[in-house]
């Protein structure tokens, strides 16, 4: 199968800059490869450099009218709709290029995994799974996500299990494939009565032809590493064993942690640490180890999202840091300088359990409820017994 992993890095991917008081800042990304590297994780790693993706890569999710606003959104005095100039999506210099750049890793990184090159791969700077067809929404410009699976399945990919662990529903990945059989997308978010986009009902469960194949397990806002990780192993296991994936596409956003300023979950680093480790069990145990794994939200840009991510780099990697382990003191120094008045952990844990009880079948707490809603919705479209929790 060749290398272990293929990591997708190139500073040039620091240029999806919406602005400097933007929630979706590129420090995040330079914070945490500078504390991989520092912590070792990267050490005789070769990084692949993406290259911008294709008109033709991009139009299989997107429509050639769009791909011409976002190029010409920098140089037009007009309003140019498609959800650009927006708070969430301002217009910035070089746009289609930078956006495009992104899809161009996760493309890349598709590419290493379907010709045999490696098992996994990681883009840290894709994920951005908001955009649709028609327009940018939630940060996001192209959906790199929709962008790479909709590549393997024309290589002739023939199942692709998408799972977004991201706090915001996977909304435009779960759009682009809404009929279509070939691609199982579940989402664990926040429920969406209480958070944007306001999508990813228990009953949004795939159009006729494609019934099942989109799973929604909404849980509902104060929920901890406990309640999460455990209506995670309720339902996501139970559906990739009967999809079969030939491959896993994970979207790790890192704004389910509790000091997130845009949500109001409850997760810890130890929490989404221990969600990376599943999903690499699950790739193992459903995909034949062929994962692809990408960034998403996340915006405590220093306290978090470096953290976060240098263990889920570290996952992919199957170089697992010791959560009790302190972060370097070059990487502090560096921080500081960043950070402003944000103070910073000086270890890769929160000093959180993340231990939790299996779901027993009965809804008895409002997590366990959500447990209930997604199971009965779904279960019965994959012959499962929403009951059974053997399942």
């Amino acid at each position: 199968m060749g290398n272990q992993c293929a990591v997708v890095w190139s500073d040039a991917l620091l240029g999806y800059k919406l602005g400097d008081d933007h929630p979706l800042h590129p420090i995040r990304l330079d914070l945490t490869m500078r504390l991989a590297r520092s912590l070792g994780v990267l050490d005789d790693v070769d990084l692949i450099p993406p290259q911008i993706a294709s008109d033709e890569d991009l139009e299989r999710v997107h429509s050639q009218e769009y791909l011409t606003a976002v190029r010409a959104a920098p140089m037009s005095a007009w309003d140019v709709g498609h959800g650009l100039g927006t708070p969430d999506n301002p217009i910035f210099d070089e746009m289609h290029d930078a956006a495009a750049l992104i899809a161009g890793g996760s493309l890349a990184a598709a590419r290493a995994i379907v010709e045999g090159r490696t098992a996994r791969a990681i883009n840290i700077a894709g994920g951005l799974h908001h955009a649709m067809r028609d327009n940018a929404a939630g940060f996001c410009v192209y959906n790199d996500c929709s962008v790479a699976i909709a590549w393997m399945l024309e290589q002739g990919v023939e199942r692709v299990a998408y799972v977004d662990v991201d706090v915001h529903h996977g909304d435009g990945v779960q759009a682009a494939f809404y009929d279509d059989p070939r691609v199982l997308t579940v989402s664990m978010h926040q429920h969406p009565i209480t958070l944007w986009p306001g999508t990813g009902h228990p009953t949004e469960l795939g159009a006729r032809g494609a019934e099942g194949t989109a799973v929604n397990v909404p849980v509902p806002p104060g929920t901890s590493d406990a309640g999460w990780l455990r209506a995670f192993h309720a339902v996501v296991p139970s559906v990739l064993a009967e999809f079969r994936p030939q491959v896993l596409v994970t979207q790790c956003g890192a704004d389910a942690h509790r000091e997130d300023p845009l949500a109001d979950l409850g997760l810890s680093v130890d929490g989404q640490r221990e969600t990376y480790r599943a999903l690499r069990e699950f790739a193992d145990t459903y995909s034949g180890g062929k994962w692809l794994a990408l960034g998403g939200g996340g915006y405590q840009l220093f306290r978090v999202v470096p953290r976060a991510w240098t263990h889920l780099l570290a996952t992919v990697l199957d170089r697992d840091l010791d959560p009790a382990t302190r972060i370097p003191t070059d990487w502090m120094a560096h921080a500081l300088g960043v950070a402003g008045n944000t103070p910073l952990p000086t270890t890769m844990t929160d000093d959180v359990d993340p231990s939790f009880t299996e779901w027993a079948g009965v809804a008895d707490s409002p997590v366990d409820t959500a447990i209930r809603d997604c199971r009965h919705a779904v279960f019965p479209l994959h012959g499962l017994d929403p009951a059974d929790r053997r399942d």
